[in-house]
């Protein structure tokens, strides 16, 4: 996957393209990531010990990973992914400006 948990994204298609959050969760396997203040739903809770109370609870659920891109860390606008080996190790580029993300 091009992100990770901790990158700073921005969504680029569906209902809140444009909002910007942090990655809080990744999965690769499904190719899913959950992002900070993105997507939210209406969950209904039971009570539990936790949550005595039970009720309506907002929570974020997962977008498709092809619908965020990184950050660049230098203008702070979306930008694609490119990798880079360096001492021997694969990192992460912005390809806008040529900064690593990692």
């Amino acid at each position: 996957m091009h992100v990770k948990k901790g990158d700073k994204v921005q969504v680029i298609s569906g209902k809140d393209k444009g909002k910007q959050g942090v990655i809080l969760q990744a999965d690769p396997k499904q190719e899913r990531v959950i992002v900070e203040g993105i997507n939210l739903v209406k969950k209904h809770s039971k009570p539990s010990q936790m949550n005595p109370q039970g009720g309506i609870v907002e929570m974020e659920a997962p977008i498709h990973v092809s619908n965020v891109m990184p950050l660049d860390p230098d203008s702070n606008e979306p930008t694609r992914v490119g990798y880079r080996i360096e001492d021997g190790k694969k990192i992460r580029i912005a390809k806008k400006s040529g900064q690593p993300l990692d």
